[in-house]
């Protein structure tokens, strides 16, 4: 065998297809990078981490640029000194590296930067400003530069550290774990393809808008949480909530709206960059302001969407009883009967024990039963019997 022949072989081997498939993790790590914020890919070695990076940079006909931060200096981020003719009047600049020289020449590409939970701290301190300000010595990387690290859990990292806070907090965290069938079939030569979300152009003003609105009402109702620093140094190499990820949570949120991306990606990157907990008050927040307007659900009963999911429905039902409540006459109340008849037919019984109750309840002496209410009765009896017991 010559090396011309296993050099065809290898060829062979590298001649792979992709294909669009779903894949959650790869969306969100798609739509961050759009969005030009800073990803951390938090994951065991060897599952694939820096093959979906190759993959993502050649989606997007972006340049890959790989540095790994454990092997180099704190002076190869902050950059060296070089001295010129006259260092009294000139200064003494700090001279980038070869590798930010060639992105900022391109214009474009996305950086790297691998096993970063082995950088020494020293390293990571140099990092920061890269990080947040795309600065490398004297010179700025382009806005057409996306930044994407990856690193070990400290338990699986070769002489790890844990991430200094100031660090973490300038990422989006995204856990990568590889999923069986997409491995299976990337073995077989298909790989999942990454393409950049589209965005709606008429839709940005309502995305932008809408997630001021939802960080803004949390953090209104929730002060603590505008700034949480962990207790623990392990929680504090990842997400959590402060001012600067707030932000980004509002660019997350405004690009997802505006891609039309599903609440699981949007759980993915907002628990991401603010924490679990706070995350999943923010998404609690997006599913009650998703609601429909009770006003308008009372307008026209018969062309009502109620939402599927049961605790969201529940939520839409109350709030049309007390639209009723506030401004209580005999069509207003007529129309949430038919709400209940129709979220009835459609939806979980127990679901309108509790409406049904408190609208009867509204009802004035001179008002007729309503059509259909004989469909409630169950619902009705429920509610007596438990109030009774």
């Amino acid at each position: 065998m010559t090396l011309d022949t296993a050099a065809d072989l290898l060829k062979l081997l590298a001649d792979t297809t992709t294909e669009p498939r779903p894949d959650p993790q790869l969306e969100a790590l798609t739509l961050a990078v759009a969005a030009d914020l800073p990803v951390l890919l938090w994951g065991e070695p060897g599952i694939g981490k820096t093959a979906a990076l190759n993959q993502l940079a050649d989606s997007l006909d972006l340049p890959l640029t790989t540095v790994i931060a454990s092997v180099h200096e704190p002076t190869d981020f902050s950059g060296l000194p070089v001295i010129g003719a006259d260092p009294a009047v000139h200064g003494v600049p700090m001279a980038p590296p070869d590798w930010a020289v060639r992105l900022a020449t391109a214009g474009r590409g996305l950086l790297f930067l691998d096993e970063l939970s082995t950088a020494p701290p020293a390293v990571q301190a140099a990092l920061l400003r890269l990080v947040l300000e795309r600065r490398v010595g004297a010179l700025t990387l382009p806005p057409g530069v996306r930044i994407v690290a990856a690193a070990n859990p400290r338990g699986s990292a070769a002489d790890g550290w844990e991430l200094s806070a100031p660090l973490a907090n300038r990422f989006v965290h995204l856990q990568w774990i590889y999923q069986h069938e997409v491995v299976v079939r990337g073995l077989g030569g298909t790989w999942p393809r990454a393409t950049l979300p589209r965005l709606d152009p008429d839709g940005l003003p309502g995305a932008v808008a809408f997630a001021r609105r939802a960080v803004c009402e949390l953090l209104t109702a929730r002060p603590k949480l505008v700034h949480q620093l962990p207790q623990s140094e392990t929680k504090r190499g990842g997400a959590w909530p402060s001012p600067r990820t707030w932000d980004m949570a509002v660019r997350l949120i405004a690009f997802g709206t505006a891609a039309g991306t599903s609440r699981e990606v949007l759980s993915m990157l907002v628990r991401g960059v603010v924490g679990d907990g706070p995350g999943l008050e923010l998404l609690a927040v997006l599913d009650r302001m998703d609601l429909p307007d009770p006003e308008v659900l009372l307008a026209d009963p018969a062309a009502a969407v109620l939402p599927e999911r049961g605790d969201l429905r529940q939520v839409v039902l109350e709030g049309v009883v007390e639209a009723v409540r506030g401004n209580a006459d005999r069509e207003r109340w007529e129309a949430a009967w038919r709400l209940l008849v129709r979220a009835l037919d459609d939806g979980a019984p127990d679901l309108v024990v509790v409406p049904a109750s408190e609208l009867a309840g509204l009802r004035r002496d001179d008002w007729p039963l309503p059509s259909g209410i004989e469909r409630l009765a169950g619902a009705l009896n429920v509610a007596r019997r438990a109030a009774s017991a």
